[in-house]
């Protein structure tokens, strides 16, 4: 099978939904600004690119009319270039990715831009227009149940059944602060970031989800968000966020030929379900598949990058799997840096093979929890 490569990655600023700078950005907008920064930074000939797969997890309203050919058509590419948008929820833009490299290795096509967009500023809360199957809500079978449980429900249900403590999910809120704060500082963020002109020639060129303020006192003094007597908070939750984020996807004999900078090789990927009412583990059995694959454990990683959906998920899930917290989110997770539901695949993907590309590691290991019980796992290694 032909081999597939990361030769790109740009993903616009990250900003709270609902009063952030972004509010006004549209999210067709914001898919065109990262697709655009992809192909300029990377030189990639436009001709040659065979599609544009978005991630979304509520594609409606604004995100809706198949937004990956929206964006396409407005971030200039040609109407030779296809567009597809693809939803898994908060995994939409990780399997993009994975739709992209199964492509290349099949041979129906040798460049692609798997790309995710999410305005939580733009949805309601559980969609534009939900209607719940009534099986899942007149009892019976508890499993249809769970699938519309609340994610911070399921958050709870992890800190419990895991033994993660309130004190535990704050510590790794704080250090994602701090280390978020500490790139941001250091400039090395810009790198990965496309600025956005506002309709009043603002230029949004940093996040905004960012507390470099964050103590732990200050984490331990919030409310309970979800749960009386439980144990997450706002500040160990991952915040309601805008942005997009793009990957340059290429077969690696393309890359190599026309010059593209590889950031690694897709080296396995996997999916695995969970019981909805612990989404947030969906990490660990989909990465031990993805691990298995690649022929690694996970004491061979230098860099991982797990979706801090939530704190609590987070750590249960750093335990199972047995990872080095010091590879893990080295320039902060979603706690600080937001949540976009459908552009997170994207960048964390991105992020981890960028990341073994500046810190010359072998082995990364990207990866989500998704709402409805599934989890996602990409292993990359440096090319």
């Amino acid at each position: 099978m032909t081999q597939a490569v990361i030769a790109g990655y740009a993903r616009t600023p990250f900003h709270f939904a609902h009063k952030g700078a972004l509010l006004g950005v549209r999210p067709d907008d914001m898919a065109a600004a990262a697709i655009r920064a992809v192909v300029d930074r990377s030189g990639v000939k436009v001709e040659d690119i065979e599609d544009v797969i978005m991630g979304c997890a509520y594609p409606e309203g604004e995100q809706g009319n198949n937004v990956a050919r929206i964006a396409l058509l407005l971030a200039g590419l040609p109407n030779t270039v296809g567009g597809a948008t693809l939803n898994r929820f908060c995994g939409s833009s990780m399997n993009s990715v994975h739709v992209a490299a199964g492509s290349i290795a099949m041979g129906a096509g040798e460049v692609f831009i798997a790309a995710g967009v999410e305005s939580m500023s733009r949805i309601a809360r559980g969609g534009f227009t939900p209607a719940p199957n009534p099986r899942f809500l007149e009892g019976g079978d508890k499993a249809f149940l769970q699938a519309y449980i609340s994610m911070g429900e399921t958050a709870e249900n992890v800190a419990d059944r895991w033994k993660v403590s309130r004190a535990d999910q704050e510590q790794l809120a704080y250090d994602s602060q701090q280390k978020a704060a500490a790139a941001q500082a250091a400039g090395l963020l810009q790198d990965e970031i496309v600025p956005l002109t506002l309709a009043d020639g603002t230029v949004i060129d940093a996040d905004g989800c960012i507390r470099a303020g964050t103590t732990l006192e200050g984490l331990a003094g919030l409310k309970l968000a979800f749960r009386e007597n439980g144990t997450v908070t706002a500040g160990t939750s991952s915040p309601l966020t805008d942005g997009a984020a793009a990957v340059l996807v290429t077969s690696e004999a393309y890359a190599k030929k026309n010059g593209l900078k590889i950031l690694a090789r897709i080296r396995a990927t996997a999916i695995a379900g969970v019981d909805p009412d612990v989404m947030g583990i969906g990490p660990v059995p989909a990465s031990q598949k993805a691990l298995a694959r690649a022929g690694i454990a996970a004491a061979d990683l230098d860099v991982v990058e797990i979706n801090e959906a939530f704190g609590s998920q987070a750590v249960a899930s750093i335990r199972e799997l047995g990872l080095d917290p010091k590879t893990v989110n080295i320039d902060g997770g979603a706690i600080a840096l937001g949540h976009p539901l459908g552009a997170t695949g994207a960048r964390i993907t991105g992020k981890a093979a960028q990341l073994l590309h500046r810190t010359g590691g072998r082995f990364a290991l990207a990866t989500q929890c998704i709402g409805g019980g599934q989890g996602i796992a990409t292993v990359l290694e440096a090319a």
